[in-house]
């Protein structure tokens, strides 16, 4: 799926560019934040937007993890909904129809708990004209390895995506997990592996406590922290990351203004991902995009590209 170059009035050129995938705009909408994009359709027209990444999706379905799963904490959440969904076979019978038109950039995050379950998934999305491209939330817990994520090592991160990249031959975007020593590490592993970009960053691990009941507040005790609270961590690992690698860095973690996306652009990122701030304000994204246009008029930056990576750093 592809545009014509998108120019605003002041003349700037916004169009990105991630793998085979083009963009009107850098500004995209995180995966569980934003459902199937047609939740959000009365707010605003949700085709301005550059691409939206639907509910993350599995082989099978999900029921997800039992109540309480969500939490509010200081400038952010806590979630554990545990990708609650009604499998691929569902996202291609019933929801990609109503979806395949909207004119954007539709992208399947997609999940598992095996490589085999991440192979079929991606092999059941390939064939759908209209989704140019997948990420793949390597955050998941690996089954056959004791639980732990796919993508807090080196080798099991870019063990999957070896396997989805040759199962897969549309645009693969990889979302890193910030629960890790050396972020620059794993995404070396999964650019090597075949990753076409790579997104970051997932949920930071936390939990809270009902200080009455003296009981975590989650049924599942840890969950995942976004919001405000976490962009300076995800601000960071971004700069880091794209330093660390040649293919495009999309940038997201408490995005909630134009301001917090042009940070992102300044530190490397060729796209952002607004997710949270979708849930405090449906038209966040709408807006992020006309301040990023704004911000390149007042700064005579006649392309989105000019943008990215331009942070001064006095040696």
């Amino acid at each position: 799926m592809g545009y014509m170059t998108e120019k605003t009035a002041a003349n700037i050129d916004m169009t990105t560019r991630i793998g085979t995938m083009t963009m009107k705009n850098p500004v995209m909408t995180a995966s569980g934040t934003f459902g199937y994009g047609l939740e959000y359709a009365d707010f605003f027209d949700i085709s301005r937007l550059g691409g939206i990444i639907v509910k993350g999706t599995t082989i099978e379905p999900r029921e997800g993890n039992p109540y309480p799963r969500m939490a509010e904490t200081p400038a952010g959440m806590l979630n554990a909904v545990g990708l609650q969904n009604n499998g691929a076979d569902y996202f291609v019978s019933e929801i990609y129809p109503k979806i395949r038109d909207i004119n954007t950039n539709i992208v399947v995050n997609v999940s598992g708990s095996t490589i085999g379950a991440y192979v079929e998934c991606a092999e059941k999305i390939a064939p759908l004209e209209m989704i140019p491209a997948i990420e793949l939330n390597i955050s998941c817990p690996n089954v056959k390895q004791g639980g732990m994520a796919f993508g807090v090592c080196a080798s099991s991160a870019a063990e999957v995506v070896a396997a989805v990249r040759k199962a897969y031959p549309k645009t693969l975007i990889v979302k890193l997990s910030p629960n890790v020593t050396d972020i620059a590490e794993i995404a070396r592993a999964v650019e090597d592996a075949g990753a076409d970009a790579v997104s970051l960053i997932n949920t930071l691990l936390g939990m809270a406590i009902d200080v009455e009941k003296r009981r975590p507040v989650l049924s599942t005790v840890t969950g995942g922290l976004s919001g405000p609270c976490v962009k300076p961590v995800a601000l960071r690992m971004t700069w880091q990351t794209a330093q660390a690698v040649k293919i495009p860095v999309i940038g997201l973690g408490g995005i909630a203004c134009w301001q917090d996306a042009v940070e992102f652009l300044l530190a490397g990122a060729t796209a952002v991902q607004v997710g949270t701030y979708n849930f405090i304000d449906p038209t966040a994204s709408l807006k992020i995009i006309e301040g990023i246009e704004d911000y390149c008029k007042r700064h005579g930056f006649g392309c989105i590209s000019e943008l990215v990576g331009k942070l001064k750093i006095e040696n």
